[in-house]
């Protein structure tokens, strides 16, 4: 059986790489491509399929059989192939003991293992596959669970307008196979710096460029996350992480820039709320008149709710692991999904495949040997 179910795993997963769903550009459609292959296979197991569109590239697939108790999870978006690629990001190539694509180990590794499962099985399940949680937006998570009713009884998936009302919930993300409980939250944000143009000769380039006033303010926040990390000795999820993804500016070297712009994101530990975390960083800007901080995408840590939920939410999640049979793992950096079905009331855990180190690498894999070992677990759920 395992071999049998690591072959179509593959060949599942060499289907799901070959589709282009890098995110941005956002180019994803609900009648087409992946989400075609994804309806088709899955009616062809006597799942129930709903697609929702809900335009800019935010699609999602919910497939339901019988009256299951748990939902799964996964998106099947991937970020932008990595400059460092030496070979065809949308080819799986299987070397050794790993298969390697882009998406393979964040998350279609995880999708791939499901679906070879849910062909396999007759009982009761419930999956959900959403395209836009790399474009820092969520949009298919949050309207789903507006979709969702817990206080419902029953759901009628043909009105398109709700969604069975599934009270537990697995986030397939790479967790190395062991059931993730906790995490931290995440904000990002636009920083745009404004500066007065002129001849670089000029003795107030040093003050007036708006690359210097970036760099200037990028400098402190960097230092500000380097003190942070005195924290992160006394336990998971302490300091601050942060990163500064995109810097740009300017014309050419011998011109003062006018302006500047740097996209940023925090990952705060969980007692810290991503919008104050970012106030923090705002108010490092040594000259604040000249910059504007534009907030973008803020969430919660997982378990959502704050001090007065954390006690009871990790006890759910862990009695959750417990129940379906998953090795708990230590608290993450990384921030998932699972945290918006926490704030939703959900009992919520995060386990897959693949380890978050190989996410958004050139040359990206998931082991062999966690392709396995996942679906055996997702198949002793869902049987």
């Amino acid at each position: 059986m395992t071999e049998a179910t690591l072959r179509r795993t593959l060949e599942h997963l060499e289907r799901l790489v070959a589709f282009d769903t890098r995110n941005p550009p956002r180019a994803i459609a609900g009648d087409a491509g992946l989400f075609a292959y994804l309806r088709d296979m899955l009616q062809g197991t006597g799942l129930r399929c709903d697609t929702v569109d809900l335009g800019d590239g935010c699609v999602y697939l919910l497939a339901v059989r019988g009256a299951p108790q748990v939902l799964f999870n996964v998106h099947v978006d991937t970020v932008p192939a990595d400059p460092g690629w030496t070979a065809d990001p949308h080819r799986l190539r299987v070397e050794d003991d790993r298969a390697i694509g882009l998406g393979a180990c964040d998350i279609k590794g995880a999708a791939a293992c499901l679906l070879s499962v849910l062909e396999t099985t007759q009982g009761p399940a419930a999956v959900l596959f959403s395209s836009d949680e790399e474009a820092g937006s969520s949009r298919c998570v949050r309207e789903f669970l507006a979709r969702s009713d817990l206080s419902a009884q029953t759901a009628d998936m043909s009105s398109g307008t709700s969604h069975p009302p599934l009270r537990s919930v697995v986030v397939a993300e790479p967790t190395r196979c062991r059931a993730v409980l906790e995490h931290r939250g995440i904000g990002t944000a636009t920083a745009l710096f404004t500066g007065t143009g002129g001849h670089a000769s000029a003795a107030r380039a040093l003050r007036d460029s708006a690359v210097h006033e970036a760099v200037r303010w990028a400098s402190l926040a960097l230092a500000r996350a380097g003190e942070s990390e005195a924290d992160a000795a006394a336990g998971p999820l302490r300091g601050l992480r942060l990163n500064l993804g995109a810097v740009e500016g300017g014309l050419k070297a011998n011109m003062i820039a006018s302006a500047a712009t740097v996209r940023f994101g925090v990952r705060p530990p969980p007692e810290l709320p991503p919008e104050f975390a970012l106030a923090e960083l705002y108010a490092l800007a040594p000259d604040p008149a000249r910059v504007r901080f534009t907030p973008g995408f803020l969430a919660p840590p997982l378990p959502a709710g704050g001090p007065a939920r954390l006690a009871d939410a990790r006890a759910a999640a862990s009695a959750l692991a417990a129940r379906l049979g998953l090795p708990p793992g230590d608290p993450v950096d990384f921030w998932t999904e699972a945290a918006l079905f926490s704030a939703a009331g959900r009992d919520v855990l995060v386990y897959g495949p693949g380890s978050i180190d190989q996410a958004h690498t050139a040359g990206e894999y998931v082991p062999l040997a966690d392709l396995v070992e996942a679906a055996t677990r997702y198949r002793a759920i869902l049987s």
